[in-house]
């Protein structure tokens, strides 16, 4: 049973949190049994609105980079706040492209006729109200705006304080939009306040948030999990490996190395570890480390890759690894770096350090990544391909509200599927059960 009162009970709460929790649940019992083309109407409208308020949601996001870059934020994190044009473009093809998505709602997950003639259908619902706790990304406010309002879901959104000019502008064009397309703007809310007491507010607000997902660093992902009673599906941090094997092509091993590190490297899905089998080190750590050197990679090497460095004219910058190395989340121009004895050693060292988000393996030996794929336990395993891949648009999910890291409901990019439930519909001819075993 809830903890909280019916909203009819109790309209006006006195928390702010807990009074959008109670509007948002109003909104969320209006939109979950829409048809999927009104859905549809109101993410074109977002992605429309998204493109001709550019310029002021630029502008609100200049302040938030200004506020950072005073504070001395690291670059990595101000990449990650910075929204250009470009940017705001690429999050409305977005959600366009969630738009384009089938509905998950109403699917039937599987179904029978009964021996005694019932009819059971097990289908999709939506989860209900979801709650997003997320640092400083505002690329986030829409990508789980538009997401859970396809898939039937109200959001309630906490951002961090980083961004809270970009991510009021977008709430305000996302209200706009949901609202002037006939929806209830209060599926779609900021959660008010700014204090880690709002966010508390919300973590314990069991019975109105149907389930919570942080998006951030390790910090802030085991603070919800730890301290919430609402449910969580738990998104992780990308320590991400990359495996050179033994059997490999040099040129297409590079490639995918430096794009798996440097394409972008703030975000989850780079490679923080290349793992090198000891029969290719001496031909290929010289030319990945060239090109590393190019990107301006600093590379945390363990002994047998500086003996292999200091051999040859790289110009690459190398530094010893420490423990604490094969342990981090870089988010920047570095990578560790290791000689392994085999595929099994280079499992092994994952295993020890992985944060189960992806690892990818480069070899021409199908029996290398056959083994590779079955020992490693993430939520992704790539063959011959970047790290970088581990994404919902890149998936074909249209934008991610996330990564889950954790084995239960979702794991690996969450797209309109994983932000759904099920219930089953049971439907007889007046039929009544006789005597039996007890159901519960």
């Amino acid at each position: 049973m809830s903890v909280f009162p019916s909203p009819l009970a109790d309209p006006m709460p006195q928390s702010p949190v807990i009074r959008a929790a109670y509007r948002a649940r109003a909104a969320a019992t209006e939109i979950a049994p829409l048809p999927r083309s009104v859905k549809d109407d109101v993410l074109r409208a977002i992605a429309d609105a998204l493109e001709v308020r550019i310029k002021e949601i630029v502008e609100a996001n200049a302040e938030d980079v200004e506020r950072a870059r005073a504070a001395g934020t690291s670059e990595a994190i101000i990449d990650r706040l910075t929204l250009t044009p470009e940017r705001i473009r690429a999050i409305a093809a977005d959600v366009r492209a969630t738009m384009a998505l089938p509905d998950p709602v109403g699917e039937v997950v599987r179904g029978s006729t009964l021996p005694n003639g019932l009819d059971l259908r097990q289908v999709r619902v939506p989860l209900g109200v979801i709650g997003i706790i997320y640092e400083a990304r505002p690329n986030v406010t829409v990508d789980a705006a538009a997401l859970c309002l396809k898939s039937g879901n109200a959001v309630l959104l906490r951002g961090s304080s980083s961004a809270s000019s970009s991510n009021k502008a977008l709430v305000t064009v996302l209200r706009d939009a949901v609202g002037g397309a006939g929806l209830p703007a209060d599926a779609v809310q900021l959660v008010p306040g700014d204090s880690r007491e709002s966010v508390r507010e919300l973590m314990r607000a069991r019975g109105m948030v149907d389930v919570l997902i942080p998006r951030g660093g390790a910090s802030l992902i085991q603070t919800v999990v730890e301290e919430s009673t609402v449910p969580v599906i738990e998104t992780g941090t990308g320590n991400c490996h990359v495996y050179i094997d033994a059997e490999t092509d040099l040129d297409m091993a590079v490639e995918i190395l430096v794009n798996s590190k440097a394409q972008r490297p703030s975000v989850c899905n780079a490679a923080e570890t290349v793992l090198v089998h000891r029969d290719i080190a001496e031909a290929f750590l010289p030319r990945a480390l060239a090109a590393l050197a190019e990107a301006g990679v600093t590379v945390h090497a363990d002994e047998r890759v500086r003996e292999i460095a200091g051999r040859a004219e790289t110009g690459a910058t190398v530094v010893e690894a420490t423990t604490e190395d094969w342990e981090t989340e870089y988010l920047s121009y570095d990578i560790a770096a290791g000689v392994v004895d085999s595929l099994d050693a280079a499992v092994a060292h994952i295993r020890l350090w992985s944060s189960g988000h992806t690892e990818a393996i480069v070899t021409t030996s199908q029996a290398a990544a056959r083994r590779f794929t079955q020992l490693v336990d993430s939520t992704t395993v790539a063959v011959n391909a970047s790290t970088r891949f581990t994404d919902g648009s890149q998936f074909g999910f249209g934008a991610e509200i996330g990564i889950s890291t954790q084995k239960l409901h979702a794991r690996g990019p969450m797209g309109l599927p994983e932000l759904t439930s099920t219930k089953y519909i049971v439907t007889g001819d007046g039929h009544v059960r006789g005597g039996g075993r007890p159901a519960c």
